[in-house]
């Protein structure tokens, strides 16, 4: 059965006709102007935007982890539980994690994001100095 579906018809009277049934300009035709075209669907669906949508920074992401280390060293009550937590090895991370991309985004920063990246790591070391001593542990191996 399949051998026949493939082999070509044995009729050679079984072709197809293809007929152009576009309309062809005469030369002494005037052309049409072409009908005004509809805006495409795309197009009218489209919601307006607001007039300026605000400009993305990093300084959110600063703000998010130093936040996060400052809970670590307990100079802030966490958000959801209320009390105090000492996690100085999260607060080191949290450091490390600020001056790694103080690196890696140098140069591809805007002054304010440079200048809110620096406040804080300068900030968040020598709380994290003082945690250390209120803990009664040396601090680590200088980090960055």
């Amino acid at each position: 059965m399949l051998g026949s579906l493939l082999m070509a018809p044995s009729d050679p009277e079984e072709t197809f006709k293809v007929t152009d049934r576009r309309r062809r300009v005469q030369d002494d035709e005037p052309a049409r102007p072409a009908p005004p075209s509809a805006p495409p669907p795309s197009a009218q669906r489209e919601r307006p935007r607001p007039a300026r949508e605000p400009e993305r920074d990093l300084t959110g992401l600063f703000v998010m982890l130093a936040s996060s280390a400052a809970i670590a060293m307990g100079d802030a009550a966490d958000p959801v539980t209320g009390e105090r937590h000492y996690d100085l090895v999260h607060a080191a991370e949290a450091i490390d994690l600020l001056a790694l991309l103080r690196e890696k985004t140098e140069g591809h920063r805007s002054v304010e994001e440079t200048q809110v990246l620096e406040g804080l790591i300068y900030d968040l070391q020598l709380r994290y100095v003082e945690a250390t001593k209120r803990a009664g542990s040396p601090p680590g191996p200088p980090r960055s």
